[in-house]
């Protein structure tokens, strides 16, 4: 209760405190400048290229994809007309739709879409399960792309609506290296980067793409038309929550993304400000072990480690008094979603004790080697995440070096395959959007082919088998059947440790209207009065 009578202190102070630069755009500037918070500063504006949030939400302003969702997640043709299916699922043929054009000027094509759709599919599971499939991928004319499978793959829609990493579609001079940053933030979305004006750490901008052609259709979530009523969003990088705060209060930002829990009950108060859940689905966070070098590449270290965690502890620590904004122990897949089981969630709700943990871990090897713990500090709730881990992780006997950072460190250091001695790592967190752990199709992190799987590198053919067996299948009761293995073989093997679910609120200026729900911000339809 003190933490958070201290926390609504530090933000009414910081309310009276902080007019200053900030007002001069956001209050005393142009009324169609809208200034939004984020939760942290986006490492790269590639979203191919890495999977943090704040990248996938900037990437969604600047760029677009061929498929998006809906509030219920289905997917809807968005850059394309739609699709013909041929040849029992194995040829598919897709137009594009007319009026898109690039933010230097130039028309988007076909062939500019078929380099992006390759670039993504190196880095993304799930494109890497397509490419598997595929003979070929062609522009046939400007407008027209053909697939030629040889397996079907009916969820090939849903994959290339799929976020983390995206499949944006850039010009095909650019979509070349998909292991470095594109040079140039250029797609043909509603908003065009704004690059003279970034500051990384604190400033991103983004202007009203004038040549936007919006589909016509009526918009929820990402799908139907993007129609902009504000000039520019300018992102304000505030890594402290109570000037965040602060600042909402006196109208000198007009949306933060995420306040930290123990602040809402003083926003709620505040006049002019609104207070609400937005994100539909919320965050899976979990905790990513490295399977190539040190202790976590051992198996009984990583169940060690996922018994280890408390999932009522972590999110009580993320959401404090806002019991209905999280659940837990999750298992591998998110409650209510069609491979939701049930499978070996006993282990998780009866874990072990401490002193049982440490005979397995004798028992598997472990002599008390160091865990190089990435523990970044911002976004708030990474950094408390990794406080509870890491206390947990220390009391079944586990050497936990922790090495607090930003997350932008994080995310480049990450992608290092080198051993701890020279620098690698052993686990780091990360915050899934749920929305893509409901099968084993788009859960990133069930992928586990080696070198092509997502940061950790794991490799379990077992795995890899059930999940083709899932796609391959028609039948929902064998499907069930597939995802009950699937999880009783991630209890054991630990691609990843669960840490929760939860659907954190966010806060804006009552000015600002028609804010859509969805699973990550949006800022078409927003309207600033």
């Amino acid at each position: 209760m003190k933490r958070r009578q201290a926390l609504a202190g530090l933000a009414a102070s910081a309310a009276m405190s902080t007019r200053s630069a900030l007002a001069q755009t956001a209050v005393g500037g142009k009324a169609s400048t809208l200034v939004f918070v984020p939760t942290t500063n986006p490492p790269s504006w590639d979203p191919v290229w890495t999977t943090a949030q704040a990248t996938r939400t900037l990437a969604m302003m600047i760029y677009e994809t061929l498929y998006t969702r809906d509030i219920a997640l289905n997917a809807h043709p968005h850059m394309v007309e739609g699709h013909l299916v041929e040849d029992g699922g194995k040829r598919w043929t897709m137009k594009l739709r007319p009026g898109l054009t690039f933010h230097d000027g130039e028309p988007v094509r076909a062939r500019d879409c078929v380099a992006s759709v390759k670039r993504w599919m190196v880095r993304d599971p799930i494109g890497a399960s397509i490419n598997a499939r595929m003979d070929s991928l062609e522009a046939t004319d400007d407008r027209t792309m053909v697939w030629r499978l040889r397996k079907p793959f009916p969820f090939l829609p849903n994959a290339l609506a799929k976020t983390q990493p995206t499949c944006v579609i850039m010009p095909e001079r650019l979509a070349l290296d998909p292991f470095k940053q594109v040079a140039e933030a250029i797609g043909s979305g509603p908003f065009r980067w704004v690059g003279n004006e970034f500051v990384s750490g604190s400033r991103a901008v983004f202007a009203k793409f004038d040549k936007y052609v919006p589909r016509n259709e009526p918009v929820e979530y990402g799908k139907g038309g993007y129609h902009v009523h504000v000039d520019r969003v300018e992102w304000r990088v505030i890594p402290d929550a109570a000037t965040a705060a602060g600042a909402l209060a006196t109208g000198e930002v007009d949306w933060v993304e995420v306040p930290i829990p123990d602040l809402l009950a003083m926003l709620r108060k505040t006049q002019g400000v609104t207070v609400g859940r937005l994100d539909t689905h919320g965050v899976y966070p979990v905790l990513r072990p490295n399977f190539l070098h040190g202790p976590t590449a051992n198996p009984a270290v990583r169940r060690a480690m996922l018994y280890a965690i408390d999932q009522t502890d972590e999110m009580t620590a993320v959401m404090a008094d806002d019991r209905d904004g999280w659940r837990a122990p999750i298992g591998f897949f998110i409650p209510g979603t069609e491979s939701a089981t049930e499978a070996g969630m006993e282990r998780l709700r009866n874990r072990p004790s401490a002193d049982a943990i440490k005979a397995m871990l004798k028992e598997g090897g472990y002599n008390g080697e160091r865990i190089a713990f990435m523990h970044p500090t911002d976004p708030p709730a990474y950094d408390v995440l990794c406080q509870v881990a890491e206390s947990a992780f220390r009391k079944v006997g586990l050497n936990i070096d922790s090495q607090t950072t930003d997350w932008g460190t994080v995310t480049q250091r990450r992608n290092s395959k080198e051993p701890l001695e020279k620098g690698g790592w052993s686990v780091f967190p990360s915050g899934f959007p749920s929305v893509d752990f409901g099968n084993p199709v788009l859960a990133t992190g069930l992928r586990t082919n080696g070198k092509d799987a997502w940061i950790g590198w794991p490799e379990n053919p077992k795995l890899e088998a059930l999940r083709d067996a899932w796609i391959d299948s028609s039948d929902p009761a064998d499907q069930k059947r597939i995802s009950d293995q699937i999880q009783l073989e991630c209890l054991d093997f630990v691609p990843y440790i669960p840490l929760g679910q939860y659907i954190q609120s966010t806060a804006w200026r009552s000015n600002l209207t028609g804010l859509l729900r969805g699973p990550a911000p949006v800022f078409w339809n927003v309207r600033k009065g």
